[in-house]
C-alpha cells in the first residue's frame, strides 16, 4: 500500500479517527493535508508528529460547511501541490436529542457538517480527478448510519445521506479511474467515548460481537487500503468497521 508521491486531504484530521487516517496515509509515503476548523493548535499536534515519524503533512483551515471556504480550499491545495489523488471526508459533528426535542438547529448543523460538508469537497475535488482520470475518494459514514440510533436522528440521517452520496459518485466517476467508498465505523475509543461512563462502555460493547471498541488506528488502516491501488477494483462500497456489530 504504497503511496509515495500522492496528495491526500483528509478534513477534520485535529483529532481522532481524522488524525489517525491522516497520520496512517503519511506513513504511507502521502504529502498530508491536515484540515481543520477550530483548533489550530490541535491540527499542529498532528502535522509535528507526522513530521516526527518522517512524513510529510501541513495544516490548511476551512469549515467544510462552507462551501465557498470548500471551493477555496481546494483550489489552493491544487495551486500548492498541482494536484489531489485522495480525499478522506472525516469532518463531522454531533448534536444529540430525542427527535421530539431537537431543534432546527441541532438538525441543519449537523447536516451542514457531515452530509453538505462532504458534498462541499466532493463536487470541488471531482472536477480535477476527471482531468488526471484517477483518484480515491473515502467518506467517513456510520453504523448508525445503516442502523439508526435513538437521539441521533440528525447524525443517522447525516451518515446515512453519506452512503447514498458514496454510492452516487462512485457511479457517475468510476468511467475515469475515480474509485469512491465509504467506512462505517462502530464503536471506536475516541474524545467522544471517553466521555461515557464505565456503565454505558459495558452496554455498548455487549452489542459488538468481539467484546471491545475499536481504535482509531484500525479505520486508518481501512482507509488507507481503499486509498492505495491494492483497491483499485473497489468502488461504491460500505466496508464496516465495527467488530461485528451491524453484522
Amino acid at each position: 500500500m504504497n503511496l509515495e508521491g500522492k496528495i491526500a486531504l483528509v478534513t477534520g484530521a485535529s483529532r481522532g479517527i481524522g488524525r489517525a487516517i491522516a497520520t496512517e496515509l503519511a506513513a504511507k509515503g502521502a504529502q498530508v493535508i491536515v484540515n481543520y476548523n477550530g483548533s489550530e493548535a490541535a491540527a499542529a499536534e498532528t502535522v509535528n508528529a507526522i513530521r516526527a515519524a518522517g512524513g510529510k503533512a501541513e495544516a490548511w483551515q476551512c469549515n467544510v460547511a462552507d462551501y465557498e471556504a470548500c471551493g477555496q480550499l481546494i483550489s489552493g491545495v491544487l495551486e500548492t501541490h498541482k494536484r489531489i489523488d485522495i480525499l478522506v471526508n472525516n469532518a463531522g459533528i454531533n448534536r444529540d436529542n430525542l427527535l421530539m426535542k431537537m431543534t432546527e438547529e441541532e438538525f441543519d448543523a449537523v447536516i451542514d457538517t457531515n452530509l453538505k460538508g462532504t458534498f462541499h469537497t466532493m463536487r470541488f475535488v471531482s472536477r480535477q480527478m476527471l482531468k488526471q482520470r484517477s483518484g480515491r475518494i473515502i467518506n467517513l459514514a456510520s453504523v448508525v448510519g445503516l442502523t439508526g440510533n435513538a437521539g441521533q436522528t440528525n447524525y443517522a440521517a447525516s451518515k446515512a445521506g453519506v452512503i447514498g452520496m458514496t454510492k452516487t459518485a462512485a457511479r457517475e466517476l468510476a468511467g475515469r479511474g475515480i474509485t469512491v467508498n465509504a467506512i462505517a465505523p462502530g464503536f471506536i475509543e475516541t474524545d467522544m467515548t471517553d466521555r461515557l461512563s464505565g456503565k454505558i462502555k459495558e452496554q455498548m460493547s455487549a452489542q459488538i460481537p468481539l467484546g471491545h471498541f475499536g481504535k482509531p488506528e484500525q479505520v486508518a488502516k481501512a482507509a488507507a487500503f481503499l486509498a492505495s491501488d491494492d483497491a483499485a477494483y473497489i468502488t461504491g462500497q460500505v466496508l464496516n468497521v465495527d467488530g461485528g456489530m451491524v453484522m
